[in-house]
């Protein structure tokens, strides 16, 4: 299983799927096997397909929350598909398959005339919230949806993808003009950061860059806040409440001032830093981030290095 480091110890879908995604690109398929065989036999006990999402080692049953992420889900699919194709192995297309289709079937809906991603099974939608679908922006990976097309052509992945990129100019608030991590979609309204949520750009939204560039997405009109917010703030990404405009929490780990240097990149054609060029892990999260931007950069930026 893939801990968590900073969170408990614990494990969830998302980590799982940073995982076999980055032993997929690593072309390391032991690593990949053992991550999904946990996966599986762990994670993957809901009826309709989806990983739980929550693995706590100190709880008994150590499922807590019965409940998807749905940007868990994406990852596992499109790291299984990815596996396939690079060991030429039937078997992890046909999971890859069955959960894109269980993703379309769960998580993908039509709000109005926008087909939305809910971030999970219970709790998000329409139906279950009186100011409209609740969404998180960090969940459109980009890059993975024309994958799941393949996999679940009968799902508008491309209306998905379109909310998604719409989102990323219309979802931004107060003085910062960044978006929260949880979001409301009224169908007669603008977004608005959601009830019962913190107002912050916070962890999550983190990655919104990361995910538009690493599908080639590189226009200013989506990026520009992030790279100034954070060039501001000395290269440091921050969590900011998006309603007071007060930096809450600069992150100086390497693996968040890469983000930076990965926006630098793509926008002014900036070489990565050599500091940034040697990863060293320090927790989960912000080693996962790292070495996710130092993938998208040999992939789409080689130019930089």
């Amino acid at each position: 299983r893939v801990v968590d480091t900073g969170n408990g110890g614990i494990s969830h879908s998302e980590g799982q799927g940073y995982g076999l995604l980055l032993a997929v690109l690593a072309d390391d398929r032991a690593t990949f096997e053992q991550i999904w065989t946990f996966t599986l036999n762990e994670l993957l006990i809901r009826e309709d397909g989806l990983a739980a999402w929550k693995w706590d080692p100190n709880a008994s049953p150590h499922i807590t929350d019965i409940n998807n992420a749905t940007d868990g889900d994406i990852l596992i699919a499109w790291a299984l598909a990815l596996a396939a194709q690079k060991w030429n192995a039937p078997g992890y297309l046909d999971a890859a398959t069955r959960m894109a289709r269980a993703i379309g079937a769960v998580a993908v809906r039509q709000d109005g005339d926008r087909t939305v991603l809910l971030p999970g099974a219970s709790g998000f939608s329409g139906a279950d919230r009186r100011e409209g679908p609740v969404l998180n922006l960090s969940y459109w990976i980009f890059e993975a949806l024309p994958v799941l097309a393949t996999l679940a052509p009968g799902v508008d992945w491309t209306g998905v993808s379109r909310t998604g990129l719409a989102l990323t100019v219309s979802a931004r608030f107060g003085s910062v003009q960044l978006p929260t991590d949880w979001i409301a979609v009224p169908a007669t309204r603008a977004p608005v950061p959601a009830e019962g949520f913190a107002p912050v750009f916070g962890y999550n939204s983190l990655r919104i860059p990361l995910y538009l560039l690493g599908a080639g997405h590189t226009e200013r009109s989506r990026l520009e806040v992030y790279f100034r917010a954070w060039t501001a703030n000395g290269g440091r990404p921050a969590i900011v409440d998006v309603t007071s405009g007060k930096v809450l929490e600069v992150l100086g780990e390497p693996g968040y001032r890469m983000q930076t240097a990965l926006l630098a990149c793509a926008l002014e054609g900036t070489p990565i830093p050599d500091e940034l060029r040697r990863f060293q892990a320090t927790t989960y999260y912000a080693s996962t981030l790292h070495l996710l931007a130092m993938a998208v950069v040999v992939r789409r930026y080689p130019q930089c290095l």
